[in-house]
């Protein structure tokens, strides 16, 4: 039996216009993401990342805002509060409208620091 807090993250990382907070429990990752008004991943996370759009697959329950996500296929899908939307690798997303998206991201992807 285990107990976190995102209170208490093991990690917390702040890319530009975001605020993740990880914690490691039952052998897994579980992320707390916050993603500000006018978040974009193609400008605000590509450049940090080095890839044309983002490497890592999530689960993301919505508890506020909305999120749209692009896969690289051109399917799209856009997400908000108490929904769960599966994103696989391959993908560029950006937050809809003028209030944050938050989720909790199951998958447990690591976003690296900004310089």
């Amino acid at each position: 039996m285990e107990k976190k807090s995102f209170n208490t993250p093991d990690e917390t990382m702040t890319p530009p216009k975001m605020k993740v907070e990880i914690v490691e429990v039952g052998g897994g990752t579980i992320m707390h993401a916050k993603f500000e008004p006018g978040w974009k991943w193609s400008v605000d996370l590509k450049p940090v990342v080095g890839t044309d759009t983002c490497p890592n697959h999530h689960v993301l329950i919505g508890l506020s805002g909305h999120l749209k996500v692009v896969l690289n296929d051109g399917s799209e899908i856009e997400a908000g509060p108490d929904e769960v939307v599966d994103v696989p690798a391959g993908h560029d997303a950006w937050v809809v409208g003028d209030e944050a998206y938050v989720a909790i991201d199951v998958a447990g992807a690591n976003y690296p620091q900004a310089d």
